[in-house]
């Protein structure tokens, strides 16, 4: 088991993580998740002894890796998989680890098989794709046969078929009652791979919980409602007796309704009652994509800016007026907390007013939320003189 308490860590002027409290249980798969830049490197690098701290700690199997005897063979990684000398062939290079771990030769073989390259063992690993070098690096992690696994974007590269294979080797893994830990930015497939969920936005914590919990606490569900295209006025009678009943309805793009606050079997008698016929009534639910933007929306340190150039949006003309913001979807809800934007000198991150929630461990679900925090905002700095004008060259006296 991973275990990370109070985990912080600083470069100079930047906190990369603050307060980063969790646990990585086994038999299951955990997925890390985070936009660019939320410290989930860091962590990972901290979990295997490769960054040190800079307050708290961080266990596996109650043991800094650094203490752990033998540790290729009780924690195996794949963190950068271009971490090869190229110059030497596949087999060759984990007959390197092998030998510097105790592990037979024998294992090299092996795990050569069990990642697909045993026809390229005699290769030069500078040759391989990307997707060739995502399969060795994996086969570097399984290497000592570890209980504890770690992944930083282990199907980068990698053509459908990899991607499965990856998915079903990771639940195998788990399945085994091993503890493996996977980053990843392809919602789709943690949906698919992961057990359980850690997500963290600007070096903070935002969820520990499971997918399906995931999703439930960050969408909102609702049912899809659609009426004979013929008929508006069918329409516009539900429309009317379903906001009558309490219910929430809003256009969708395509002509159907969009209907919150009730639930199908309340709608379909308000249709009954009201003579409207429906050609659709299904349930829909967020995807983990739709939840996890909505978490970290707040959490993005970059985003795209419209380019005027490309065409695709007219630039307006003087006077006119700018089309309305639509609100963040969450905003103000119950449960929605976005973290503000990092500090300079080296300060923590402000946290959230008001007490969170309880985590699954007992702990709160954002570490330090709702305590008193000592670490004001800075107040702006004073404006600076505008500089001096730059010398006219042209006269005698400046140029001199």
């Amino acid at each position: 088991m991973i275990e990370a308490v109070g985990l912080t860590k600083r470069y100079g002027d930047k906190t990369a993580v603050y307060n980063l409290s969790f646990q990585v249980r086994p038999g299951a798969v955990t997925g890390f998740l985070g936009p660019n830049g939320s410290g989930k490197s860091t962590t990972m690098r901290m979990i295997l002894g490769l960054d040190d701290p800079t307050a708290g700690q961080v266990t596996i199997g109650g043991h800094p890796y650094r203490k752990l005897p033998n540790a290729p063979r009780q924690v195996g990684a794949l963190l950068d998989a271009k971490a090869v000398h190229g110059g030497r062939h596949a087999r060759n290079h984990l007959l390197c680890l092998a030998q510097l771990s105790g592990i037979p030769a024998r294992r090299v073989d092996e795990v050569l098989g069990v990642v697909g390259l045993q026809d390229v063992a005699k290769r030069r690993s500078k040759g391989f794709s990307l997707g060739m070098g995502q399969r060795l690096g994996i086969a570097a992690a399984l290497l000592g046969d570890p209980q504890v696994l770690l992944f930083d974007e282990p199907v980068n590269g990698l053509d459908p078929e990899g991607i499965l294979w990856v998915r079903n080797l990771m639940k195998s893994l788990a399945a085994e009652g091993r503890t493996v830990f996977v980053s990843s930015h392809l919602m789709s497939e943690m949906a698919l791979t992961a057990d359980h969920l850690i997500v963290i936005g600007r070096g903070q914590l935002l969820a520990d919980m499971s997918v399906r919990d995931f999703i439930s606490h960050n969408s909102a569900d609702f049912a899809r409602v659609r009426t004979p295209d013929t008929e508006p006025q069918q329409r516009e009678k539900l429309t009317a007796s379903l906001t009558e009943a309490g219910g929430q309805v809003l256009p969708e793009q395509d002509g159907a309704l969009r209907v919150m606050g009730l639930p199908l079997p309340r709608i379909s008698d308000l249709a009954h009652d009201a003579d409207v016929r429906l050609w659709e009534l299904s349930p829909h639910q967020a995807s983990l994509e739709e939840a996890y933007m909505r978490m970290t929306q707040g959490a993005v340190d970059y985003r795209s800016t419209v380019d005027q150039r490309a065409g695709f949006l007219q630039e307006l003309p003087p006077g006119a007026v700018p089309p309305p913001q639509m609100p963040v979807p969450g905003q103000g809800q119950p449960g929605w907390y976005a973290p503000p934007p990092p500090q300079q000198g080296g300060h923590p991150f402000a946290m959230p007013q008001g007490q969170p929630p309880a985590g699954p461990y007992g702990a709160p679900a954002v570490p330090g939320a709702g305590e008193p925090n000592p670490y004001a905002q800075p107040s702006p700095a004073p404006a600076q003189p505008a500089p001096a004008a730059a010398p006219d060259l042209t006269k005698p006296e400046d140029a001199r």
